[in-house]
């Protein structure tokens, strides 16, 4: 009996590894249950790498991996480069493949990247403000497919924080004047606004509270370290008014009143510190590994603050309540600041270098100082519309870190994107990096992402990639935050401002190799119209097309302006306005572009009607005017701009036909008021809060046939 014990006691942990696979196994049954029944997974000895490895066996696929998070790799390497399927933020390519492909020769992957870190703050509000269980479900398969360890988790810190300032004497209504509504969470947290979009009702702070541990809880079955709020000195501005506490006025961001910052190292800010870790714990457990949050964001005043030991102090309180855990801090501007960093311990330290296809701080601050970090791309900013990444230069610039004198604290790779939906091929190549030791040539990697992306191969596909990448994804230098913006969508005026106010209209790639490749990319309609990702990537390409030439047309209208030649203006103006109806049509075809999805996402989210009403006002808020009201500090209009089906006509076209109606009017000499667009925009969104019956789409291949047959200057 004795003996057969011991062998219990032996056998366990591989028991407990086989078992812990099992959410793998369930995965595959809700995205490719084709393959259920069909793939075996076995544990590898733990390693200080993950891995994994596969080999067919009969009828049977073998993974063999060293967790979950590196089974579910696995799994993906064999959806994606055998059987030709993916997912995406973009559709999913899932259907079924019969006969299963067999893997002849064993294939061995190894990741030389520690951390694999997903999500931005933004993230949690451009794409992910009216998110439900199944939207997360999918989100955190893709996660876990694409290899993601660690990953920002922020939803339901409302309740911490409203169960915090509870045992600090405030009352409901001071409450909700701190917390910020369901699109506004992020810059919140980060310290640049309180109660703007609120109040949050309490059946969304517990709903939210809810759905953020059925996301920890699926996380760590796949292997993904949940990232959480720490405590870091952040308190409402009203707290100053409430206590004696040393508290240091941090002024404002833009319009918006920032919270303060409680001075650490202080009794004050120990006994808060101690009460927020308290209610993070019996929400949320007791092992949480990882705590993000940043002092000083984006400003902010660090005047009476030493800033070595505010550091210092921080962690320790940090370390008090979940000891061993460690700090997660952005590489942002000047975050983290040189002197809170020589207070903290290292061991305990993640750095993000947030900005990786532009920055090279990593490197101007010698490894942070010899401090463990990640190298990441933001690329996406305000999840804006437009076809961009420097893909070459993320594989190059990985493997020269991995080279070079800081390769010993390069811990990771990671995607930190204001918004996901667009561009997917950053986020797979982003990722891939993680399990791939050698150089990676895009030129190469792009023939197999081409076809797992649309499941089989094409020469027009893989030709019109080639001159994406030649173009859109090219890798040149100089600083652009995010795509080049379209001018469909400029607050209008007849000058080359951008759209949103840190943003470009400048195109920096040849227009004309690009459309080209679009041309290329159109001819694999016939081979491709029933697949999901080519529909939504077409339109995506022609979109695109029609933003470029629509700059064209606009330089042309401007010139008929400034020479009084009416007729022309005419002409153009018209024909501005009808690029402008297309590109609507063009994006009502599907639902994936349409305004109506958000929409619908944002009230279905709401479970009273009062709080579908101010779901919804958040949702159109945040992608028109962004929400500031003081006219002389507007500068987040259109950060968060849309090209979407519905939108474009009733929001830009309608914008920009008062604006052309008031040229007019001036080049006949006919004087009137100018439109006020600060006052129109925040009428419009009172005015459209409901979903509106699209009428008329036309089928997405009847629009793409009048888009290539229609005439711009362009062509």
């Amino acid at each position: 009996m004795r003996k057969f014990t011991c062998l219990i006691l032996l056998l366990s942990p591989l028991a407990l590894w086989a078992q812990s696979f099992a959410p793998v196994q369930e995965l595959i049954k809700r995205r490719t249950p084709w393959l259920s029944g069909h793939v075996i997974f076995k544990p590898l000895k733990s390693s200080q790498l993950d891995r994994f490895e596969m080999k067919s066996a009969g009828d049977k696929l073998i993974i063999s991996a060293s967790g979950p998070n590196a089974a579910a790799v696995g799994l993906n390497w064999y959806l994606k480069y055998y059987c030709n399927r993916s997912m995406s933020h973009m559709g999913d390519n899932l259907s079924a493949v019969y006969p299963t492909p067999k893997v002849k020769e064993l294939v061995r992957v190894e990741a030389p990247a520690k951390y694999r870190y997903a999500l931005n703050y933004c993230t949690y509000n451009y794409t992910m403000s009216f998110y439900d269980w199944k939207d997360w479900e999918h989100e955190l398969d893709w996660m876990a497919l694409n290899g993601v360890n660690l990953m920002l988790t922020v939803n339901g810190m409302e309740s911490v924080w409203q169960k915090t300032l509870q045992q600090i004497g405030y009352s409901e209504k001071e409450i909700n004047d701190f917390l910020v509504g369901p699109a506004y969470t992020a810059w919140w947290l980060m310290g640049n606004i309180q109660g703007w979009g609120g109040p949050m009702p309490q059946s969304q702070i517990d709903g939210r509270k809810a759905l953020q541990q059925k996301m920890i809880a699926r996380m760590k079955a796949l292997g993904i370290s949940p990232v959480l709020q720490g405590f870091y000195g952040m308190v409402p501005s009203s707290l100053k008014d409430k206590s004696k506490a040393e508290i240091i006025d941090q002024k404002t961001w833009g319009a918006f009143k920032r919270p303060d910052i409680l001075v650490p190292g202080r009794d004050d800010f120990s006994r808060i510190a101690a009460i927020y870790y308290s209610e993070v714990r019996k929400a949320y457990g007791n092992d949480i590994r990882f705590f993000a949050g940043d002092p000083f964001h984006e400003g902010g005043i660090t005047e009476g603050i030493d800033l070595k030991a505010a550091g210092k102090s921080i962690q320790q309180e940090m370390q008090k309540s979940f000891p061993g855990s460690t700090w997660v801090l952005q590489g942002w501007q000047d975050n983290p600041k040189q002197q809170m960093l020589e207070g903290l311990d290292k061991s305990h330290i993640l750095v993000q270098e947030l900005f990786g296809e532009f920055t090279n701080n990593w490197e101007k601050r010698k490894g942070y100082d010899g401090t463990p970090f990640i190298w990441s791309v933001v690329n996406n900013f305000g999840e804006r519309p437009g076809l961009y990444g420097k893909l070459q230069r993320f594989a190059d610039e990985v493997d020269r870190i991995r080279k070079g004198p800081y390769q010993n604290v390069l811990s990771g790779v990671g995607i930190m994107p204001e918004g996901l939906d667009n561009n997917p091929p950053v986020y797979d190549l982003m990722l891939e990096l993680g399990w791939r030791n050698e150089h990676v040539e895009v030129k190469d990697w792009l023939v197999g992402y081409a076809k797992y992306r649309y499941g089989k191969s094409d020469a027009h596909i893989n030709k019109a990639w080639q001159g994406f990448l030649e173009t859109i994804y090219e890798s040149i230098p100089g600083y652009q935050e995010g795509a080049s913006e379209s001018v469909f969508c400029i607050r209008p005026a007849l000058d080359t401002k951008p759209v949103s106010h840190w943003g470009t209209r400048v195109r920096t790639y040849d227009l004309t190799k690009f459309k080209q490749a679009v041309l290329e990319f159109a001819k694999a309609a016939p081979a491709f119209k029933n697949a999901d990702t080519y529909q939504i990537d077409l339109i995506n390409m022609l979109r695109q097309v029609l933003a470029n030439d629509g700059e064209q047309v606009f330089q042309e209208m401007v010139k008929a302006y400034h020479e009084k030649n009416v007729e022309q203006f005419n002409q153009y103006s018209a024909q501005f306005r009808e690029m402008i109806r297309l590109t609507d049509d063009l994006l009502s075809a599907h639902p994936y572009y349409q305004l109506n999805t958000y929409k619908a996402q944002a009230l279905k989210l709401g479970k009273t009607a009062a709080e579908k009403k101010e779901n919804i006002r958040n949702a159109m808020m945040l992608i028109t005017y962004w929400g500031e009201n003081n006219p002389a500090e507007d500068n987040l209009h259109d950060y968060a701009y849309k090209e979407w089906g519905g939108l474009m006509k009733d929001y830009y076209l309608a914008r920009w036909e008062l604006y052309i109606n008031y040229l007019q009017h001036d080049l006949k000499g006919e004087k009137m008021q100018a439109p006020d667009f600060f006052s129109w925009e925040r009428a419009w969104v009172e005015q459209n809060m409901e979903l509106k019956a699209q009428k008329g789409v036309k089928p997405l291949f009847q629009v793409v046939a009048e888009i290539l047959k229609s005439k711009t200057i362009a062509q």
